[in-house]
């Protein structure tokens, strides 16, 4: 394979999130890092609003906390 066709390649493919492993009795399943910070303000009383979600959803593709 030549290096232009690997780079167009790796290029196309969406990078895989980061996984952060946590003790099991902290996490049962898996969650993102924007959805803990959307449960977070959430409890402080901040609603969410669109642009919230586009950051939640970008945040998840981006770290995932692991049991």
């Amino acid at each position: 394979m030549r290096r232009t066709e690997r780079t167009r390649n790796q290029a196309q493919e969406e990078p895989r999130p980061y996984r952060v492993r946590l003790p099991g009795f902290l996490i049962d399943e898996e969650t993102g890092l924007g959805d803990a910070i959307k449960r977070v303000t959430y409890a402080m009383g901040i609603k969410p609003c669109g642009g919230c979600e586009k950051r939640a959803a970008a945040l998840n593709r981006w770290m995932r906390f692991t049991g």
